[in-house]
């Protein structure tokens, strides 16, 4: 399977790179593909994947929050998931349409009812395609610091009763002043 990322951030963001880098880590860097991304940005990106804007896609499968099917183990027959290479926005903004009208043919699938950052999207698909069983936890609150906390508006994978994030990104967190 391979995992193609549509970038739809104006621009490459220090979250969005911490997330696409632990995608790298999830699938592996020659099963991840970049796309829709600046020249500036593609020697960043080519470290953790393919960067291909021209790439020729057929039987793809794109992961769309609006889809009515959710995704199952049946939907390994594609060769591509495509994810909107996005930070959702709370309420959503229904950016993933962008990726659905490029590519109308393509089959549509939701990974449930619950936004999802991506790179937990992404592990989400991979646990499914390969039959494993996943638990989530919904709006993690983040210690900050002694007083602090903030709540992440998204669904993420439990482990151990705690979510699955990135120790780059609560890292980056922890030091964002304005959050």
């Amino acid at each position: 399977m391979q995992y193609i990322i549509y970038h739809l951030e104006k621009k490459l963001y220090p979250w969005v790179l911490i997330e696409y880098i632990q995608i790298s880590k999830y699938v592996g860097k020659n099963n991840l593909i970049f796309m829709n991304i600046k020249k500036d940005e593609k020697n960043i990106l080519k470290k953790f994947g393919k960067v291909n804007n021209n790439l020729k896609i057929t039987n793809a499968v794109i992961l769309d929050p609006k889809a009515k099917k959710h995704l199952t183990i049946k939907d390994k027959k594609f060769s591509y998931c495509i994810f909107g290479g996005i930070l959702g926005d709370n309420p959503p903004q229904n950016r993933t349409k962008i990726i659905t009208k490029l590519h109308p043919s393509f089959k549509k699938r939701n990974l449930g009812n619950k936004q999802m950052s991506i790179d937990t999207a992404v592990l989400t698909t991979k646990l499914i395609l390969n039959n494993k069983k996943i638990e989530f936890i919904d709006d993690p609150e983040i210690e900050l610091g002694i007083y602090e906390s903030v709540i992440l508006p998204y669904r993420y994978i439990k482990r151990n009763n705690k979510p699955v994030i990135a120790k780059a990104l609560l890292k980056y967190l922890k030091k964002k002043e304005d959050i």
